[in-house]
């Protein structure tokens, strides 16, 4: 017999109801995974099994299990319901209006370079879309965690990601102020660190940043030390203004302090610029439209940035 005519009558919504009974074990969770009562389920579930005129699941009043036939359709149906979901999603990117929840993960220093100069107008233009933005230090497993794209510098990027560049070339500075340059001395080379009070960064993990430098292909980690460590880099730059050492930070945070006096440069030599911040994601998933519309604006807002240094 053809399996179609086998199944017919057998619609999407029923087998996802079985899915969600397998999967939980339970009509009333089902029912809360699919925001129907437990009564609908299990009337979908009697249904489905008259239809193929085969038990399922084993009912009792303190427990719900697959039969044989039961393990063996919901082994089939995960993957074929799977695939008919990503292809939907798939013609939905080529649809009109992009929609529906999109999920970032970022450091927040990366949302305020790279997400807020776009966001009021991202939003605007894509009334159907919500973004769900999650920002911590991390580095974390936007696949693992259900996160749609993350933002971060090009070299925290992993390597089986696709990896869209989104901001310009970041530089860091070493900054401390005048009054404490005047009183220690400035280091010459980055060894020299080793003998001022440093304020150092901490990332959510609970890692201390080994400040990185380079000059002409040599590259010199140092493992600071001083009388603070922060988890917030502006605060980071505020210390430096108040005297209390040197900070290793993005140039953009230091840079009102450095135009007004209030911090200096140091191993400036040693402080190039690196690739910026890119958005990935992986390239085993679905692009969403709504995605796709987010890296079109993050692009657009880059290359007008470049226009604007260029004009």
């Amino acid at each position: 017999m053809n399996p179609i005519h086998q199944f017919k009558g057998c619609d999407l919504l029923s087998l996802n109801v079985f899915l969600a009974v397998a999967a939980h074990a339970s009509f009333r969770e089902a029912g809360k995974e699919l925001g129907i009562t437990a009564s609908a389920v299990s009337h979908s579930i009697k249904v489905l099994e008259q239809r193929l005129s085969v038990r399922l699941l084993n009912r009792t009043t303190r427990s719900v299990s697959l039969t044989d036939a039961g393990e063996r359709l919901a082994a089939t149906l995960r993957p074929a319901l799977s695939s008919v979901a990503g292809a939907l999603q798939e013609i939905d990117s080529f649809g009109g209006i992009p929609s529906g929840t999109l999920r970032i993960n970022s450091s927040e220093g990366a949302v305020r370079l790279v997400l807020q100069p776009v966001l009021a107008r991202f939003l605007r233009e894509n009334p159907q879309v919500h973004l769900d933005i999650v920002c911590d230090g991390k580095l974390s497993d936007i696949v693992a965690h259900g996160f749609d794209a993350g933002i971060r510098l090009a070299e925290a990027v992993p390597q089986d990601m696709v990896s869209i560049r989104v901001g310009a070339p970041v530089r860091f500075a070493a900054v401390a102020s005048p009054g404490y340059l005047a009183a220690r001395g400035r280091p010459a080379v980055p060894e020299d660190l080793h003998g001022h009070d440093c304020i150092r960064f901490r990332f959510d993990s609970g890692a201390i940043y080994r400040w990185e430098f380079e000059r002409h292909g040599n590259a010199e980690t140092v493992n600071v030390n001083g009388p603070l460590t922060l988890t917030d880099q502006p605060l980071m730059v505020d210390a430096a203004i108040d005297g209390i050492g040197i900070a290793f930070v993005p140039d953009h945070l230091a840079a009102s302090a450095l135009s007004d006096g209030r911090l200096e440069r140091v191993l400036d030599a040693w402080c190039p610029a690196y690739p910026g911040l890119c958005l990935y994601y992986s390239g085993h998933r679905h692009v969403s439209s709504a995605l796709r519309a987010l890296i079109a604006m993050l692009r657009e807002a880059l290359q007008n940035d470049v226009q604007h240094e260029r004009a």
